[in-house]
This record gives structure tokens, C-alpha cells and sequence, in this order.
């Protein structure tokens, strides 16, 4: 973490040089220094200075200063963040049907329910599997909650084969899907094709049909535009969650879960959203 953050302000620091030069160069008149042969040799300005000054005259300010390279860094992390929440927007808002209502996804609590959050989720997530008892209070304390359970197999071959298993058996079975879900998510062991098949016959599915359904190839398009979204909305690990016009990362816990539903709550009652 340090390192990110040296190499983010080094890199600030040499484009806080060039600018210096930059601004000399479009301020001033400049001078070229040319070889026998033509070649460039040094810039300089009309008072003399050289690249190398500036970059002295820079360094030297810097280590006198060293708190702008702090305040630049802020400054250039509020800003990626307001991009990033800007882009992620556009994408909610252009893709709704897709994220909170796609037939493929399984929904918990109220399906009725004003108010949904969608959660990204793997079956080999440890945190997912932590988080699992926040999506079961959060359903159980608000009625008119809908939460919607994403497929994002990232973590590895076996991760991909039981979640092949999973939408199998959510076209084949959706009544029992809940069943499976918490089978899976409080299972403590690694998720596979063999432990989610286990766990889908234990819940009555015909293996042979249950096999046949894995085989279709629609199950790799939901998969695929999964990624496809959570590369628009940022989303790199799980669980993470869209909840109104917002993406929460990471298992943030039930109290600030919570409170970005009251948010999309407030947001549908003011039509603000």
C-alpha cells in the first residue's frame, strides 16, 4: 500500500515538473541549443534556464513542501472517485432491466419489493459466505426488500462449475433455489461441481435432467454478461452490491448496507431516481 501510494505521488511529482517546464516553455521564449550535427542538445528559456533547472528548481520546492504531494494525491483520488461514480451511473441507468431484473438471477425476500439490491457473489467467496447472514437479517427486517443474487464465478474452475450447477438448477428447480443458496453459502468447505451437485440432489433433482441443463450454452452468455457489467460498474472482487444509483465493494457490513437502502428508499419516494 505504501508503495501505490509513493509510486502515485512520484508520478505526480513528474508531471507537477513537466507543467513547471510546460509553462515556461508556452510563457516564455525558448531557446534551442543545436550539436554540429543538428541534433538537440538542451531547451532552455529566454532567461537562461534549462530543463535541469526546472527540474531542480521543482525538486527543491517539493522537499521543501512535501505536503502538496499529499494534497495532489487527494486531490487526484476525490477526482478518479467522482469519474468512477459518474461512469458507474450511466451504467445503472443504462442497463437496469439488466442488473435488477434479469430472469436468470434468483431473488430473495419480497419479489414485489419497492426497493432491490443486487449483490455479485461467488460461491468460493469467503466474505460472500460472511456477508450471507447480513443478506438474511437485511430480508428479515424489511419486508419490502428485494435482493437480487448475481452469478459472478471469479474465483477459479471449480468456482465456474458449481455455479453451472447453481443456474441449472435455478432453471429447473427455482422453488428449491433458496434451499441451495443457503446450502452452498454455509457449506464450509471449497464449492465445486461434485459438493453443488450433492447438494441439489439432497433438494430432489434428477441428475440426468439436472446434467443435460448444464450443458447449455445460454449458462456461459449469463456468465459472460456478469463480467461484462461488473467490469462497467468497477466491480473486481465480491460480494459487492448495487443498491438505488449506487455500487457498495466489499462486505461493508449490515448497518451501511442498511443505510444505502433507506437511501434508495427516500430516492423512489422523492422520485429522485
Amino acid at each position: 500500500m505504501n508503495r501505490a501510494i509513493l509510486l502515485g505521488t512520484g508520478g505526480i511529482a513528474v508531471a507537477f515538473g513537466m507543467l513547471a517546464f510546460g509553462y515556461l516553455a508556452g510563457s516564455q521564449q525558448v531557446a534551442i541549443a543545436e550539436d554540429a550535427r543538428g541534433g538537440v542538445m538542451e531547451m532552455t528559456d529566454a532567461q537562461g534556464l534549462t530543463r535541469s533547472d526546472v527540474e531542480k528548481i521543482v525538486r527543491e520546492y517539493l522537499v521543501a513542501n512535501p505536503d502538496i504531494l499529499v494534497e495532489m494525491q487527494d486531490a487526484l483520488e476525490k477526482k478518479q472517485k467522482e469519474e468512477q461514480k459518474i461512469a458507474q451511473l450511466e451504467t445503472i441507468n443504462g442497463a437496469r432491466e439488466e442488473i435488477f431484473n434479469s430472469p436468470y438471477d434468483a431473488v430473495v425476500g419480497n419479489p414485489e419489493g419497492k426497493v432491490t439490491i443486487v449483490e455479485f457473489y461467488d460461491y468460493n467467496c469467503g466474505f460472500c459466505k460472511r456477508a450471507f447472514e447480513d443478506m438474511l437479517k437485511l430480508t428479515a427486517d424489511d419486508t419490502n426488500l428485494r435482493f437480487v443474487l448475481k452469478e459472478f464465478p471469479i474465483l477459479g474452475p471449480d468456482s465456474q462449475k458449481a455455479h453451472v450447477v447453481s443456474q441449472a438448477l435455478h432453471r429447473l428447480m427455482p422453488e428449491k433455489y433458496q434451499e441451495f443458496h443457503y446450502q452452498m453459502m454455509t457449506n464450509p468447505g471449497r464449492a465445486s461441481e461434485a459438493t453443488a451437485m450433492k447438494v441439489a440432489l439432497s433438494l430432489g433433482a434428477d441428475e440426468a435432467k439436472l446434467r443435460e441443463a448444464m450443458k447449455d450454452p445460454a449458462i456461459g452468455d449469463v456468465f459472460d454478461k456478469a463480467y461484462d457489467l461488473a467490469n462497467k460498474l468497477n466491480v473486481t472482487g465480491t460480494p459487492s452490491y448495487v443498491v438505488g444509483n449506487e455500487v457498495v465493494f466489499g462486505a461493508q457490513g449490515y448497518e451501511l448496507l442498511a443505510e444505502k437502502i433507506k437511501l434508495a428508499e427516500a430516492c423512489l419516494a422523492n422520485a429522485t431516481c
